[in-house]
C-alpha cells in the first residue's frame, strides 16, 4: 500500500513539474530532476523520506497487515 502511494506521489510531482516547466518557467525541470534523483537514491540505499512521512501520517505498510 505504501509503495503505491510513493509511486503515485512521485508520478504526480513529475507531471506537475513538467506542466509548470512548459507553461510557467523551464527551471521547474530542476524539480523533475530532484524527484528522479530521490527515486534513484532510494533504490540504492533502500531509505525513502516519503515513506517515513507517510508512516507518520498513518499509512500502513503491506508487511504490517495481518490479513494479507
Amino acid at each position: 500500500m505504501i509503495n503505491r502511494y510513493i509511486r503515485a506521489i512521485a508520478g504526480t510531482f513529475i507531471l506537475i513539474s513538467l506542466i509548470l516547466a512548459i507553461y510557467v518557467n523551464i527551471n521547474w525541470l530542476w524539480f523533475t530532476a530532484f524527484v528522479g534523483a530521490n527515486l534513484l537514491q532510494s533504490s540504492i540505499t533502500k531509505w525513502c523520506l516519503m515513506e517515513k512521512i507517510l508512516k507518520k501520517l498513518g499509512v500502513k505498510d503491506e508487511k504490517e497487515n495481518c490479513c494479507s
